[in-house]
């Protein structure tokens, strides 16, 4: 018999949205640990925990049909969702301090680390997004472990492959995208 979690999901798969809104609040810890995690990898952004959860539910609420089979396939999306979401708040940070609509200021030292980190973030997602061109497993197995925190096993079961594959394409995905971002 499957779980409570289980069924939900699958009748969020189908559409049902009360469904949905159920999955978000049992998984809602998860899911602010999960934007904690994401957000530690782009320091200097002012966006908050509470509000980048908030806008992964939005994008889930808004993007159709899902087909989503279990927690950690549930947890990797969200992961996704919420790089992504962090990709558009730097490139829209960016945007801004080139000018924008904004009255020119002169550039004080926090505005040129915040400005840095969001280059180095859009870099991470350049080299990602190259990655999955390339290797598209490597990539998940990037978004699940690095994204969505997920362990190796976790992962290994998110992605229905064997544990040894996942450790070997860990490997060599941090390989790649190390060789990729050295500056």
């Amino acid at each position: 018999m499957p779980s409570e979690l289980t069924s939900l999901l699958q009748a969020a798969s189908s559409g049902d949205q009360p469904a949905l809104n159920r999955v978000v609040a049992l998984l809602y810890v998860d899911l602010r640990q999960l934007a904690t995690r994401c957000k530690s990898h782009h320091r200097g952004n002012t966006l908050e925990t509470t509000g980048l959860v908030h806008e992964c539910y939005m994008r889930f609420v808004n993007s159709g049909q899902l087909q989503i089979s279990d927690r950690s396939h549930f947890l990797n999306l969200a992961a996704r969702i919420m790089r992504q979401l962090l990709c558009d708040y730097a490139r829209e940070r960016l945007a801004d301090k080139r000018g924008g609509n904004s009255i020119h200021l002169d550039l004080h030292d926090s505005d040129a680390a915040e400005r840095h980190e969001a280059e180095r973030w859009l870099a991470v997602d350049q080299a990602l997004e190259r990655l999955a061109e390339i290797r598209p497993q490597l990539a998940r197995v990037v978004e699940c472990r690095f994204f969505a925190g997920l362990t190796q096993q976790e992962t290994a079961e998110a992605l229905d492959r064997s544990l040894r594959s996942i450790q070997r394409d860990w490997a060599e995905a941090r390989k790649w995208l190390a060789d990729r971002l050295k500056t």
